[in-house]
């Protein structure tokens, strides 16, 4: 493709990434398609000639559009957002066309430089304590991983390779297989499955604790298995705190876990991977009151900061087990500039890294930290009036705290009910939601989402969500 081409192609793909997105509402926001539909709608092949760029803008609607599930749809409620904007977007095309591997700052200075400031710059928005940040003069300083699943596997082996230094002085008999075999970590029962896969991943047993009645995991109950694990000849190293659960939007105690943690030497590891975007509003602050006592914190600007996938943040206190525990140093990645910066190969676990902190740069510059933050109180103030709407219908009940912009929610009666209205309302395909459960309890979830969801699609998604209810209610009725 010569240079006049790609700007040809440029443009009209930009025209439909616009018509795409500002129109979005229209497409149904799931597809009917069956598994395997794309197979008979392409050859078996590659093609042997380049085909014009034309007929490809052509496929876009007749092959992909189809099988598309659109998550930037206003009428996508589940799981968490996914972070877009046309920003982030246009500083994909750069990082696309500059195409630098970061993995040393030699590599590529600007892409390591960029991303020790940004990390500065966001971490100052949630004000996060000083020791987490690179412009304090400490140990300190953040990294983009690719996922908050990644930060979290990272911590752990930081925090794996700490304890297994610290025992070895003790038991200098010890052999490291040893060590790792007695070693234990805890998470809530609601943690997301990405930290009961860190510890499969990092070869070490994971406890997962019960949590109160309002889902959170709290102090005592971290006290009472470090104590029992202890007795029991194990060696307890790392706990991970969930701020904002993916069942119900929960946050564990950080602050009490914090005060067992550092007392018992435990390695503490912030998982805020949804909620941590709203702490750049003083407002939701007191969510991750207790910050100062973790040793690494992560959240997902990818999940709700307009920042498109993958950027997740990660901040640590002191780098140097997790730079220890992935160093791995040949002579061909050495440079002169060592020690100067960092080396983000040591903070991560590929080697390659993409230009991700220009997604970063464009989109605080662009958008400015009060835009920002509107738009993360939009969400909120959104998921509050859906939340109105179901508070007003007998028919439902809210399920736990609606704290910030998801919204759990069930018809009264049993699971097999709302299993029915679930199963009713997405195959239809008008609007998507999930389900979760805390305990025996089934319930639906509704997560505001889109960046172009206004007070009208909330309105028609909970008239979509009751019309179903009426609908599976009456067919009740009937039958009985």
């Amino acid at each position: 493709m010569d240079p006049d081409s790609f700007k040809d192609f440029a443009k009209e793909m930009t025209e439909f990434i616009t018509n795409y997105l500002e129109n979005i509402r229209d497409r149904p926001v799931l597809p009917s398609i069956k598994p395997g539909y794309i197979q008979p709608l392409l050859p078996t092949e590659a093609p042997q000639s380049p085909e014009k760029w034309q007929d490809v803008m052509n496929d876009i609607e007749r092959i992909i559009m189809p099988g598309v599930t659109h998550w930037h749809s206003p009428r996508f409620h589940a799981y968490f957002p996914t972070a877009q904007s046309y920003p982030a977007i246009v500083a994909d095309m750069l990082s696309g066309a500059i195409a630098c591997i970061g993995f040393t700052w030699i590599a590529s200075p600007a892409c390591t430089e960029l991303e020790v400031v940004m990390l500065d710059w966001l971490g100052k928005m949630l004000e996060l304590p000083k020791e987490f940040l690179a412009c304090s003069g400490g140990k300190g300083g953040g990294v983009i991983q690719g996922t908050a699943s990644e930060a979290t596997l990272v911590a752990l082996l930081g925090a794996k390779a700490k304890k297994i230094h610290e025992i070895k002085k003790i038991h200098p008999e010890w052999t490291e297989n040893k060590i790792v075999e007695k070693l234990v970590a805890y998470c809530s029962s609601h943690a997301h499955s990405s930290v009961e896969r860190a510890g499969l991943l990092g070869g070490v047993q994971f406890r997962k604790l019960d949590v109160d009645s309002k889902s959170k995991l709290r102090g005592e109950t971290l006290a009472e298995a470090i104590r029992e694990d202890q007795n029991n000849g194990l060696i307890p190293f790392y706990t991970v705190a969930t701020l904002g659960t993916t069942c119900c939007c929960a946050f564990d105690c950080l602050e009490e876990l914090g005060v067992v943690c550092n007392r018992e030497d435990l390695w503490l590891h912030v998982d805020a991977a949804y909620a941590g975007s709203s702490f750049i509003c003083p407002e939701f602050r007191y969510l991750m009151k207790g910050v100062e006592l973790a040793d690494s914190f992560n959240f997902n600007p990818h999940k709700w900061m307009l920042i498109n996938f993958d950027c997740s943040t990660m901040w640590l206190k002191d780098p140097t087990y997790v730079i220890n525990a992935f160093n791995v140093d040949p002579l061909y990645l050495k440079h002169d500039m060592q020690g100067s910066a960092p080396d983000y190969r040591h903070w991560q676990i590929p080697l390659g890294r993409r230009f991700r902190a220009l997604k970063m740069w464009f989109v605080l510059r662009l958008y400015g930290v009060k835009n920002l933050q509107k738009h993360i109180r939009n969400h909120v103030s959104q998921a509050h009036a859906f939340e109105d709407f179901v508070r007003a219908d007998s028919r439902f009940e809210i399920i736990g705290e609606v704290v910030l912009g998801l919204v759990c929610f069930r018809l009264k009666g049993s699971n097999e009910l709302n299993e029915a209205l679930l199963k009713k309302i997405n195959g239809l395909g008008n609007i998507h939601l999930v389900p979760s459960k805390c305990g025996s309890e089934y319930f639906l979830r509704v997560a505001i989402c889109s960046r172009f969801s206004e007070s009208k699609d909330i309105e028609y998604s909970w008239r979509e969500i009751k019309l179903r209810a009426d609908q599976l209610l009456e067919e009740q009725s009937v039958s009985k």
